[in-house]
């Protein structure tokens, strides 16, 4: 495993940065949707996980726990159904807060600039529209770690971008060229 090069940052530093949100329709309701993506993308095994880094076990064991945990490389980390919230306010609309990741790809960021977890796991939204579709929302992964000016987290940033391409295609969504 390769050692921690955070870099250092000795002074107070504002990063700039232009980050596309994207919203894609996914040609079915909320419900079914969310099932889908649950199926999809499983939880993480927080009981599997707590086990390896008590009993110090190598990474080569998290990395086969996390390719065995998620076979379309993400795992969900949190989940906020939001209705039953908000509908205490007599909103009606449904949402559900993801997020959503890899910490064994997320890795490939932090050893370079341990900061960049602020953008992993990924944040995502599936959404209910006023028509009632249901809509994927997302952040570009790319754009949110460009700030950090490293181009080996950039790069991990674009891979991540590819993925979620792959998981909306497995979905039957239509991948924007943003994430191809």
């Amino acid at each position: 495993m390769a050692h921690n090069t955070t870099t250092t940052h000795p002074t107070i530093r504002a990063l700039p940065r232009s980050v596309t949100r994207l919203e894609i329709p996914v040609g079915t309701n909320y419900k079914q949707f969310v099932a889908r993506f649950e199926q999809a993308v499983p939880p993480l095994d927080y009981r599997r996980t707590f086990e390896l880094v008590t009993e110090r076990a190598p990474w080569s064991a998290v990395r086969r726990l996390a390719d065995e945990g998620a076979p379309l490389g993400f795992m969900i980390y949190w989940k906020f159904d939001a209705q039953p919230l908000f509908g205490v306010a007599g909103d009606q609309a449904r949402c559900t807060e993801y997020l959503m990741g890899n910490h064994t790809i997320a890795e490939r960021m932090y050893r370079h600039d341990a900061g960049a977890l602020m953008y992993a796991p990924l944040r995502i939204t599936i959404h209910e529209s006023p028509s009632g579709e249901a809509v994927f929302a997302i952040d570009r992964p790319s754009d949110t770690v460009s700030a950090l000016g490293r181009p080996e987290i950039t790069e991990v940033g674009r891979e991540l971008d590819r993925k979620v391409g792959a998981l909306l295609a497995h979905l039957g969504v239509p991948v924007p060229d943003e994430l191809t």
